[in-house]
């Protein structure tokens, strides 16, 4: 956390990962240590509830206990003030079935109503909680014959809006929307729209406006005004030979220097800071995860040495000069 606020971040996302049979009580420890440690400087603990696939909580009962153990967490957790239901849901990694048997989307359906159960027991427990829902991955197949099941989060948000019509619900799913937009590649910029593809990145914010009002524009639900979040950003970088020894496994993707990371982390808070509707940036993670398999994207390498990362987002504005 003392990492977090020296590069300049408000908030932290902490995670909360649901399974039959979870226990908030149990849970609680280490996230009440973070939430404590988040207070001491200064940054805003935001709170993700959510499941792997073999978890997905598609039946009545365990949707229930999903949202109960949510529920549970955020009434020991008063210092949580913004939840994230559910964490890409048009990934097989997260949500299975992703198709029905017929080849129709079951993912949108069956997360539409976790969501709005959820968004109403939250609520219930504290009405000025803020609900995030979404948190797609900016790509998917969309192809039920696929090896791998995915939606693409322009599909996802089109059977979303139709399940929310479809239900017939005369009250929001979220208060705010989000997206995460990692680029194709770490060499990829955040600069790169998608205007002929179902993908959506941090260029594409016309793009996600436009299919939000489409779907939920008319409906108690906001739609081109509801606030997005992009909930998480992150570019791998290389590890310098001098800290070679603190990593462990091999890297599987190609990844880019550091100057670059910094350069497009900067970029990506510049883009954010001109679209009207966008609250948050989320950057995925703080440290380097230590394994080169997982993920090298964050500002500080993984025995906390600052990457370049670190200067650039902290000196970026915060406020559009376009």
């Amino acid at each position: 956390m003392r990492l977090a606020h020296g590069a300049g971040l408000r908030a932290v996302v902490l995670s909360a990962v649901w399974q039959p049979g979870a226990s908030a009580q149990a849970d609680l420890p280490p996230l009440r240590r973070a939430v404590r440690a988040a207070a001491a400087e200064d940054v805003d603990p935001i709170l993700a509830v959510y499941q792997l696939s073999s978890a997905t909580p598609t039946d009545e009962q365990s949707r229930e206990a999903f949202v109960s153990y949510a529920v549970a967490l955020v009434k020991a957790l008063p210092q949580i003030r913004t939840v994230i239901v559910g964490n890409e849901p048009n990934l097989n990694l997260f949500w299975l079935p992703q198709f029905d048997d017929a080849g129709g989307d079951a993912a949108a359906p069956a997360y539409e109503r976790l969501l709005a159960e959820a968004y109403d027991a939250l609520k219930n427990a504290d009405p000025d909680l803020t609900i995030v829902g979404g948190a797609v991955s900016p790509r998917g197949g969309d192809d039920p014959s696929a090896r791998r099941q995915t939606h693409s989060p322009t599909r996802f948000i089109e059977d979303l809006g139709a399940a929310y019509r479809t239900s017939g619900r005369t009250k929001p799913l979220m208060d705010m929307f989000s997206i995460h937009v990692y680029g194709e590649a770490p060499r990829i910029p955040p600069t790169l729209r998608h205007p002929h593809t179902t993908s959506i990145g941090i260029a594409d914010y016309d793009k996600l406006v436009a299919l939000l009002g489409k779907e939920f524009d008319g409906t108690a639900q906001a739609g081109s005004k509801l606030p997005i979040v992009y909930g998480e950003y992150g570019v791998e970088t290389t590890v310098p030979p001098a800290k070679q020894g603190e990593y462990n496994g091999d890297e599987v993707i190609p990844v880019v220097d550091a100057e670059m990371q910094a350069r497009y982390y900067r970029k990506a808070i510049e883009l954010a800071a001109c679209q009207r509707n966008v609250r948050m940036l989320l950057f995925f993670h703080v440290l380097d995860e230590q394994r080169l398999s997982g993920l090298q994207s964050g500002l500080y390498y993984v025995d906390g040495s600052a990457k370049p990362s670190v200067q650039a987002v902290r000196q970026a504005p915060l406020t559009c000069s376009s």
